[in-house]
């Protein structure tokens, strides 16, 4: 790969193009001035960047709110005015993307690496805050959190938002500076009895967690407004896959490269690891849609890790390396690239004990 020298970070995001607005996948490389992006031509990476972002001068947007569909999206705008969306496939990867580009913007300029460290381990909340008047931009019909269907542990809740969805919006509404602030004014909403936790992970956390940690800034932990929590999915609203198969805790998530079955393709999808049920989902990254194309039970499932000297079979067209098999116990063989050998490692040892 060119320009490989002195990398900080690199990955695949979710890109918006720039005259049509579809979204694509790409391989971002992060320098310490640049932003490379590549195009994956079958299952494997052009030579040669498709494009470039120069950092000089940037501005950074995170969380960026803009897009209600896409909650994990970055906002670069350039010295030159132009805006560029990056999606992330978790929060925590969201989050790491944008501390690492924030540091490269600023490498050159020491006092703002240190000013941005203070504000973030900075503790202020806004005086005279008041919890009713952030309740009522809560529920704003255009600009408010978003709610959205939720399973858990095979129950179906109709208006629901996750605890790191909520520390986005104040964050973005100017109600907290940090994570830190946010997730204490979430706190305090819940204590206040405006909002409260619904499903294992958030309920456990209130029963059994330090004060400082009843709230829980992740995209797993389930909330609702306190009067809502009565409203559950009716029965006769169907759902595309089986409730139970995405009611399970979300063990691991990420971008990684899949064969089709029919066309022996390569294309770039997002993989939720669920345990209890131990379930294998996969997301067309591109579409706004968060339902999945594609998923099986992992119980008698076999996974192991294919050489990379020559191309196994079944395996077709030009490919990367750093790849792995899935069989199921019904004998459907995936094929799947990781982006390296250490991450190929951890899916497969993640994977491994839900089988």
């Amino acid at each position: 790969m060119q320009e490989a020298a002195g990398v900080l970070k690199e990955g695949f995001l979710v890109k918006r193009g720039h005259i049509v607005h579809n979204w694509k996948v790409r391989w971002f490389v992060l320098l310490q001035d640049k932003l490379l992006y590549y195009k994956l031509e079958g299952g494997k990476k052009e030579s040669s960047p498709k494009g470039r972002i120069l950092l000089d001068g940037c501005t950074i947007t995170c969380p960026c709110l803009e897009y209600e569909n896409r909650p994990l999206l970055i906002k670069l705008r350039t010295k030159t005015n132009t805006d560029y969306f990056l999606e992330c496939c978790s929060r925590e990867e969201r989050d790491s993307w944008a501390l690492d580009i924030t540091g490269a913007i600023h490498a050159g300029h020491p006092v703002q690496v240190q000013e941005l460290h203070r504000m973030k381990n900075s503790f202020k909340l806004l005086e005279n805050i008041s919890l009713h008047h952030i309740v009522d931009k809560m529920r704003d019909s255009s600009t408010g959190i978003k709610l959205t269907r939720n399973l858990e542990q095979g129950n179906r809740y109709k208006e629901t938002f996750t605890g790191s969805a909520l520390v986005d919006w104040l964050i973005s509404n100017s109600f907290a500076v940090s994570r830190f602030e946010a997730v204490t004014l979430a706190s305090m909403l819940m204590e206040e009895n405006f909002t409260k936790p619904v499903g294992a992970r958030s309920i456990e956390a209130m029963r059994y967690s330090d004060l400082s940690e009843q709230f829980l800034d992740d995209s797993t932990a389930l909330y609702m407004f306190a009067e809502s929590s009565k409203k559950m999915l009716s029965s006769k609203e169907e759902l595309q896959f089986n409730i139970s198969e995405l009611s399970g805790m979300i063990v691991k998530q990420g971008f990684l490269v899949k064969q089709g079955h029919k066309r022996k393709n390569w294309k770039v999808r997002k993989f939720v690891l669920r345990a209890d049920p131990a379930f294998l989902h996969y997301y067309d990254p591109t579409k706004e849609e968060n339902k999945p194309v594609g998923g099986f039970s992992l119980r008698g499932c076999l996974v192991s890790a294919l050489e990379d000297n020559g191309v196994p079979a079944g395996v077709k067209g030009n490919v990367q390396g750093n790849l792995f098999k899935i069989i199921t116990k019904n004998d459907i063989h995936y094929y799947i690239q990781a982006s390296s050998k250490a991450e190929r490692t951890q899916w497969i040892e993640a994977i491994k004990p839900l089988t």
